[in-house]
């Protein structure tokens, strides 16, 4: 019988690194001999990464009602957990997301004051007890990452677009969900170089597959 997989995230607000970060934990847990699928949220597949350009894209004629945003991410995350994380776990493989829920009660529910309550309901609904073995929250003051995500240029999606008092407010949702699950959320200081940013998180990878193993 193949064993089942470990399903770990990697959360943050934007300009954190979490796309270069996924990386290196692929790599590291290839080093070690674990198979990994990585994917992301919004997005994963095909008809999620649909979804996730209608959450991104700048439409002014219409904007996204916050309740129409919330449904969206849990239909995709629904698609998503069906056609890429649920069997790549049952085939014993390690699943890495760039983000999964914590960003919902983050933006959806500390930013955008929608109701934890009514989070929790579409997350057992959608997710049946599913939920990350671990979480690498990487943290850093809000102006930090607004001048990284300056620097980085480009235009800027919906959400890039927000104000800082909403990116705030992202922040203290994220410190709460940590504080709420302490022994599986893990706060990164990703202010820190990149060097030192993944030697955290590899120290942390090795205390977790120790204990796992």
């Amino acid at each position: 019988m193949t064993q089942q997989g470990r399903f770990i995230t990697l959360e943050g607000g934007e300009g954190v690194g979490k796309s270069t970060n996924l990386s290196f934990v692929r790599d590291y847990l290839h080093s070690r001999g674990i198979r990994v699928t990585t994917t992301r949220e919004p997005g994963g597949t095909p008809v999620a990464e649909r979804i996730r350009a209608l959450l991104l894209a700048n439409d002014e004629q219409e904007p996204l009602d916050d309740l129409a945003e919330l449904l969206l991410i849990f239909a995709g995350r629904a698609q998503h957990l069906a056609r890429v994380i649920r069997p790549a776990l049952a085939r014993g493989e390690w699943v890495v997301s760039d983000r999964f829920t914590d960003a919902t009660f983050a933006y959806q529910g500390s930013a955008r004051g929608i109701a934890p309550e009514r989070i929790a309901m579409l997350e057992q609904f959608v997710q049946q007890g599913l939920a990350p073995d671990l979480t690498l929250w990487l943290d850093m003051p809000v102006s930090y990452a607004a001048d990284r995500l300056a620097a980085r240029g480009g235009e800027r999606d919906r959400f890039e677009r927000e104000r800082g008092d909403f990116f705030e407010r992202v922040r203290q949702g994220y410190r709460a969900r940590a504080e709420q699950a302490p022994e599986r959320m893990v706060a990164v200081d990703a202010s820190q170089s990149l060097e030192q940013v993944q030697r955290d998180i590899a120290q942390r990878l090795d205390q977790q597959l120790a204990s796992w193993n």
